[in-house]
């Protein structure tokens, strides 16, 4: 299935969260929600807003940011241009 984001929203796949730390495993339920991830689609903005984000882009974003869904197996976000806190590279 292929989405196509509207407006100023992008789809971004979150980077895995660490799995282990100092050679402790850490189980699911006590990791941290990862804040950062590469953009798989986005949106052409809006009349008021440019879209800046493109697709393959790596991405900082809010800890509480965007609404989670899940698309052949695989965890995504969608959320707004302006949830996203920075550009990595």
């Amino acid at each position: 299935m292929n989405i196509k984001p509207l407006a100023d929203r992008v789809l971004v796949l979150p980077t895995a969260a660490e799995e282990k730390v100092g050679g402790i495993i850490i189980p699911d339920t006590a990791k941290e929600k990862p804040l950062r991830g590469r953009i798989v689609a986005a949106g052409n903005g809006t009349k008021d807003e440019q879209m800046v984000l493109k697709e393959g882009d790596e991405v900082l974003y809010g800890k509480y940011a965007g609404t989670e869904l899940e698309l052949d197996g695989t965890k995504y976000l969608i959320m707004r241009q302006s949830d996203v806190l920075a550009i990595i590279g």
